[in-house]
């Protein structure tokens, strides 16, 4: 399954001529990395620390559940298509999902519920229903979301922001000539107040913020391009769960003849006349062409460039936010609840004044329930159901996350007890926390940070790390912690966008 290993440096062959490329780490954007460059004629080597790819998209047993232990939301998949193509291969042979006919159902504290129909007419009607907000103004807003996007959001997300040729170009002088309108220069939460005026319709708007751990009253309006990923090109979910995503690039990959290295932790990335010429690792020294680390950017300089001179200004830059999450087999089902579920707090800006100040546990946090035995049964027992339970908190400081994990619990229950009238303690048949501190641990992620740095900053997007180092030669970057961001869509864009940054061979 692991493939064959590449030969240590003393035992290369002078005979082999095709080119190497190292990819360190085997997250999504690894993975899609790995692809992209072995489609592009390099002999790719994936060295991993775990015995599992994927990352944070991976997936774990808990009795008779199953979990996704990660990312629960899907959206863009046309990215993860497009490996398959690229390559001269049908997606359907290896990855099957389906568009879902609702985004997300809300639930406020004084009883209120909306469900965000994938359909906008249905939304907008279903907002002017249950919020009293005209349908237009909420069709209005998307399609100011989906105008941004068109706009700003693909040469800003899918080119290298470090190369002169992605600013000369016509879409970039017609985004400048409408910057007022991009929200460059008003936070989300500015633009969504002044469109929408309704409390609860501006928090909903607001949480997309979340989607790349940002703080939607200090984030810049432009951000409000995220909404049209879910209500422009929709919410997908694949057939067997989120983590068929990492299984099915995995193969792909593998039948293209990528070789992977699993528990061989890089120690060392081996620099020689300022040029990125291989790893090291407790098993020996491996040359390459170029070196690609799919590792969060920090931990890159920190522990495998020691002696490289790291680039404090974007290393420094605040982190995201991260999560703690309830893994619970819940031995009871709830026709109220759907795939998705977000329950808000009463007080949105001071939850987010909380998490970007380090403050826990939130008194009244918003918390995020997903249910894949709604799509998948197989993943719970017949009648039963598997929660993914999530609060957004800080990222790791430092904090005693073993004895914050039942005040969460206990805010956690309160709430699912005013919102929904239920108590599923009794119900809990098992339970696991990954708490921050965990995840940096599993993952490398800098405080357990889940998108590397936040957004909330207008400069942020600029001053994310590149995909390509200035420094050193044949390094580059992919991955949720450098451009052009966190989340499934935007890691496998990084990975695109050092495929055509790195020379064809």
């Amino acid at each position: 399954m692991h493939g064959k290993t590449l030969k240590s440096r003393h035992q290369m062959s002078k005979t082999e001529s095709k080119k190497k490329a190292i990819i360190i780490g085997s997250g999504i954007a690894g993975l899609a990395a790995s692809v992209r460059l072995q489609h592009k004629g390099y002999q790719v080597v994936v060295f991993e620390a775990n015995d599992y790819p994927g990352g944070k998209l991976s997936q774990f047993q808990q009795g008779s559940y199953r979990f996704d232990a990660g990312p629960s939301l899907f959206t863009m998949p046309q990215y993860v298509d497009e490996l398959f193509e690229l390559t001269g291969r049908k997606p359907d042979d290896y990855f099957s999902y389906r568009r879902k006919n609702e985004s997300c159902r809300y639930f406020w504290d004084d009883g209120t519920r909306l469900t965000a129909h994938a359909d906008q007419q249905a939304f907008a009607q279903e907002v002017e229903k249950v919020l009293g907000v005209s349908a237009s103004i909420v069709l209005s807003k998307l399609q100011k979301s989906k105008m941004m996007y068109e706009l700003a959001g693909r040469t800003f997300l899918e080119k290298p922001l470090q190369r002169t040729s992605t600013w000369l170009n016509m879409s970039v002088a017609k985004a400048m000539l409408r910057l007022p309108h991009l929200g460059i220069f008003s936070t989300m939460h500015q633009e969504n107040m002044q469109i929408l005026k309704n409390q609860k319709l501006v928090q909903l708007f607001d949480r997309y913020a979340t989607y790349n751990g940002s703080d939607p009253y200090r984030a810049p309006g432009i951000l409000n391009i995220i909404p049209h990923f879910e209500h422009g090109v929709g919410t997908y979910h694949p057939v067997s769960g989120m983590h068929q995503i990492t299984e099915s690039v995995f193969r792909l990959a593998t039948e293209l003849g990528v070789q992977f290295r699993f528990n061989e932790a890089v120690q060392r990335i081996i620099i020689q006349n300022g040029k990125a010429i291989g790893v090291k690792t407790p098993k020996g020294d491996y040359m390459a062409d170029i070196v690609v680390s799919n590792m969060d950017v920090t931990p890159t300089y920190r522990r495998l460039l020691p002696d490289i001179k790291a680039p404090e200004r974007a290393l420094k830059q605040e982190g995201s936010s991260s999560a703690l999450i309830f893994y619970w087999g819940v031995k009871n089902s709830y026709p109220e609840l759907g795939l998705h579920n977000i329950f808000f707090s009463k007080n949105y800006e001071q939850e987010f004044k909380d998490i970007f100040t380090g403050v826990v546990p939130a008194t009244d946090p918003t918390v995020y329930i997903n249910i894949t035995a709604k799509d998948v049964p197989s993943d719970a027992p017949d009648g039963f159901e598997n929660w993914f339970v999530m609060v957004n908190v800080p990222r790791d400081q430092g904090q005693d996350w073993q004895a914050l994990i039942p005040q969460y619990r206990s805010a956690i229950l309160s709430k699912l007890k005013n919102s929904l009238a239920i108590d599923p303690t009794d119900f809990i048949e098992n339970e696991s926390v990954l708490t921050p501190r965990l995840i940096e641990e599993r993952t490398s992620s800098t405080g357990g940070s889940l998108y590397g740095t936040s957004s909330n900053s207008r400069y942020a997007a600029f001053m994310r790390h590149s995909n390509k180092s200035n420094r050193i030669g044949s390094l580059y970057f992919c991955g949720g912690s450098v451009h052009p961001g966190g989340g499934i869509p935007l890691c496998l864009l990084s990975a695109k966008i050092v495929s055509e940054l790195c020379p064809t061979p």
